[in-house]
């Protein structure tokens, strides 16, 4: 049986910055993320109170708090939203990188054989 897509408006695969979604970043809009870790913050309710009257994961909400509190300087065990996304930056780079000296090791093999070869010169 093929999967098909459910009914209605098709999401944009991109964010507001022009970022590539993961498929767990569809689930929940930016303003109910933004509304939740407020409540969370202000009310001083428990996060699973929060998240059920809200319809959202409680774990999800909890990851949010996490983030929002790393963001601010309150968490400094967690990496801020930039550092993050400089750190999955830099990984693709250093993979990048990699490919490109594989690629230049097996040049330079191929044209050490090339020049290891002995030279004959042409009859006529």
């Amino acid at each position: 049986m093929a999967h098909t897509r459910p009914p209605g408006p098709r999401r944009s695969t991109l964010d507001n910055a022009g970022s590539p979604l993961t498929p767990w970043s569809w689930k929940y809009p930016d303003e109910l993320r933004e509304r939740a870790v407020r409540e969370v913050q202000t009310s001083g309710r428990p996060v699973a109170h929060v998240a059920k009257d809200l319809g959202i994961h409680k774990e999800a909400l909890r990851g949010w708090v996490r983030q929002a509190e790393a963001d601010k300087g309150d968490r400094p065990d967690l990496l801020t939203t930039a550092e993050r996304a400089e750190l999955g930056q830099l990984r693709k780079e250093i993979a990048e990188l990699r490919r490109a000296n594989e690629i230049l090791k097996a040049a330079s093999v191929f044209f050490a054989k090339e020049l290891d070869q002995p030279r004959t010169r042409p009859t006529r």
